[in-house]
């Protein structure tokens, strides 16, 4: 609801109202947020948006980086002993696959040398059997002179058919005779039978060992080899998840660092922030007390004029008396046209309950609820123009009030359409209430009060 009340006046200068003191309170309290949204962009543009405060990521934030880094690492190392292990397991069944390999290829050459032995078994087992034949030869070859000759022969025939004590000492003679010249014959079957027997059995010896040795070391290699391969995938498959561990581990040292630099640059930009706020401030106190002063001094001068004694001075100042800015801040946007429409007058930036200024001796036209404005006061100047303020927070003045230039009328608010606390102060030297709005920023420039900006 709109906020008015009367003013108490000593010697026709307006005293400044009770609720000034919390005010103040106040507007010191908002300085650092608000300035920070209004003051502190005074170097910026006119019309230019506040830049952003860069991210800063929370204190749970870095922890939860913090401790997914140290739980990454804590797996690097995990997975490397286990590596370590792993490769120290895989050098072993190398070194038994390696030995394996040297017993198969001391099995194998066992083998081709048992191969040779009974190669040359074989080849004696053949000139046995071959002298066996000749003396079966030669035997039969006796057998078949002697039936050629008509007398067959036969170990025990030969005796039993003797037909006298003179036949039978006829054909022992000739046994004997066998005997003495084919003994020889005989003995030579026998010692081959033997031969053929011993190189057989040993023949057959030397290929069972020999196959039970190479089957042995094949069976040996063949184990030493699984055992090698199963070993080199488990290797690989640990040095796969160390990779994969170590490039987790790099990932939440970059996220860590990451964090810790936009801590770092928001601590940074709030410091800064916080010295362009002081600096702000500080200017914005200066500003204002210029402001009050000027206001002081424009309320001195029309209290002489009244008196009849700034005549000469109300001349040179082409109106009919002083002027003052109407408030102190930033210019944020200037008169013109905006998106398709007029902006009928200048911006001036501000927190919120900074004072507001008639900035001409009048009577005040209008004061309270304005559309777009939300609350605004309207001043009908000595010189015949109107001047506008809009969107106060609250103002101290009534319909049909008489003002003098520098007169605390309002504070700067946020209200009606309005996106951030200032002051839109508006001119119409026609002296048309709502219309006939020109550039406050030269008219007030022409009449000695400066608003830079635009």
């Amino acid at each position: 609801m709109p906020h008015s009340r009367p003013r108490q006046r000593t010697s026709g200068t307006a005293a400044v109202p009770a609720h000034r003191s919390r005010a103040g309170i106040v507007r010191s309290l908002l300085v650092g947020v608000v300035a920070g949204t209004v003051v502190l962009t005074a170097a910026a543009p006119a019309g230019a948006a506040p830049t952003p405060p860069p991210p800063n990521p929370s204190d749970e934030q870095i922890g939860q980086a913090q401790s997914a880094q140290d739980a990454a690492a804590a797996e690097v190392g995990r997975i490397s002993a286990l590596v370590a292990q792993a490769q120290s397991q895989l050098e072993g069944y190398a070194v038994q696959a390696e030995a394996a390999g040297a017993a198969y290829l001391a099995a194998e050459e066992a083998l081709l040398e048992a191969q040779a032995e009974a190669e040359r078994t074989a080849a004696e087992l053949q000139a046995a059997t071959e002298a066996v034949d000749a003396a079966m030869a030669r035997i039969a070859g006796f057998s078949r002179d002697s039936y050629m000759s008509g007398n067959t022969l036969s170990t025990a025939a030969a005796l039993l058919d003797a037909e006298g004590p003179a036949d039978l000492i006829e054909r022992a003679a000739m046994l004997d005779y066998v005997s003495a010249n084919h003994l020889d014959v005989l003995g030579q079957l026998e010692v081959a039978r033997v031969q053929q027997a011993n190189a057989d059995s040993a023949a057959r010896a030397a290929r069972d060992k020999t196959a039970e040795a190479e089957a042995a070391a094949a069976a040996a290699k063949a184990t030493a080899d699984q055992q090698l391969a199963a070993q080199r995938a488990a290797y690989d498959q640990v040095t796969a998840q160390k990779a994969a561990y170590e490039q987790q581990l790099q990932a939440a040292e970059v996220e860590l660092l990451r964090l810790q630099g936009a801590r770092d640059a928001y601590q940074a930009w709030q410091e800064q922030k916080a010295a362009e706020e002081a600096a702000a401030a500080a200017a914005a106190r200066r500003a204002e007390e210029e402001a009050a002063a000027a206001a002081a001094a424009a309320r001195a001068a029309a209290r002489s004029q009244g008196s009849g004694s700034g005549s000469s001075a109300a001349a040179s100042s082409g109106g009919s008396g002083p002027y003052v800015k109407p408030t102190s801040g930033r210019t944020s946007s200037c008169f013109g046209s905006r998106w398709g429409a007029l902006h009928g007058g200048v911006d001036i930036a501000a927190p919120i309950g900074t004072p507001i200024y008639a900035a001409h001796s009048g009577v005040v036209a209008r004061a309270g609820t304005a559309t777009g404005f939300g609350y605004a006061v309207y001043i009908r100047g000595d010189d015949g123009a109107v001047t506008v303020y809009g969107h106060v927070n609250q103002y101290f003045v009534r319909a049909g009030e008489r003002v003098v230039a520098g007169e605390l009328i309002a504070e700067v608010g946020n209200r009606g359409q309005s996106t951030g606390p200032h002051l839109h102060f508006e001119v119409h030297p026609s002296g048309a209430m709502y219309g006939g709005q020109v550039d406050p920023v030269p008219w007030l420039r022409g009449r000695g009060v400066s608003i830079s900006g635009c």
